[in-house]
């Protein structure tokens, strides 16, 4: 099982965010269910949005792979945007995160993530390990 990881679940750890407890015990479940991926945007976001030193080494302590994103990723989060747009999304979520979704849905089993909604509808095929229960 490849579980890839959203940027809110490793955060969650290394700040110590009330999610934490949740967010790692995700992290250890799907570490001894098969190997953890990280996608560029996700890890572009890690030491921008990290307070915590040596945010670099996460991949080497946790067992975390680099995975980068295809062309394929990065079309379908293109079209997924795109549609998010269409339907009346505003312009400040960021397109990270349907990459995150993309690359996941693509070089990945599953999603490791605080889901916010826009996943489980952007990304219906995607399966979402997350603290939050689907509606």
């Amino acid at each position: 099982m490849i579980s890839a990881l959203d940027s809110s679940v490793i955060l969650d750890v290394l700040v110590g965010s009330p999610h934490a407890g949740t967010s790692e015990a995700l992290l250890r479940r799907a570490m001894v269910e098969g190997k953890l991926v990280i996608g560029s945007a996700c890890w572009r976001k890690l030491p921008r949005r990290s307070r915590t030193k040596g945010a670099d080494s996460i991949p080497a302590d946790w067992q975390i792979e680099f995975v980068p994103s295809s062309c394929a990723s990065a079309m379908l989060a293109g079209r997924n945007f795109a549609r998010y747009l269409a339907r009346g999304g505003r312009t400040g979520r960021i397109v990270a995160d349907f990459l995150i979704g993309a690359h996941a849905m693509l070089h990945a089993d599953r999603l490791l993530a605080r889901d916010r909604g826009y996943l489980r509808d952007y990304f219906s095929r995607l399966t979402i390990l997350s603290q939050v229960p689907p509606a």
